[in-house]
């Protein structure tokens, strides 16, 4: 409330001026929070984002690998010889003959995925011979993966060794 004494209107015209006057933009501290938040976003964005087709390649892999060496240890535990096999035309995508049915899976878990069972020279066979003898043939997996672009890995044992990714 302004007074009319003597030499108190200006100090009412500053703090009238002063409450009129408000700030026009945002504090430093509210950029930075504002910034933080839409980098915290976007890297949850990019992650939930990264699952490409060779990411899922990679799995089914690592997975295909673990099977087969499950597949051969129970081949040398039980004495009875065990294949696998690629089965594209059927209702699974693979078979181990010689388990019994439903004792390791048969389905790949992504779409798209298929395999080519190999010698070790790269020549293609039906099966796999994965036991019941604990040194087995040098063999590989070739698993590829549609496109675009198509991607393939390898799988593959020297007879000794577990089943494992080998290099491209």
């Amino acid at each position: 409330m302004p007074i009319s004494a003597a030499g108190n209107r200006r100090v009412a015209s500053r703090l009238d001026s002063a409450r009129r006057r408000r700030p026009g933009g945002f504090t430093l501290i509210e950029l930075l929070v504002v910034i933080a938040i839409i980098a915290i976003a976007t890297a949850g964005v990019g992650l939930a984002m990264r699952d490409t087709g060779q990411e899922s390649l990679d799995r089914e892999a690592e997975r295909l690998s673990a099977l087969l060496e499950a597949a051969r240890a129970q081949s040398r535990a039980s004495g009875m010889a065990v294949r696998w096999r690629a089965t594209p035309q059927e209702a699974a995508n693979f078979s181990f003959d010689g388990l019994p049915a439903g004792t390791l899976p048969t389905h790949w878990l992504s779409p798209g995925i298929t395999a080519q069972p190999l010698m070790a020279d790269g020549s293609p066979v039906a099966a796999l011979q994965l036991g019941p003898d604990p040194i087995i043939p040098a063999q590989q997996v070739l698993l590829t993966a549609e496109g675009p672009p198509a991607r393939t890995l390898r799988i593959g044992t020297d007879g000794l060794r577990p089943f494992a990714v080998v290099a491209p």
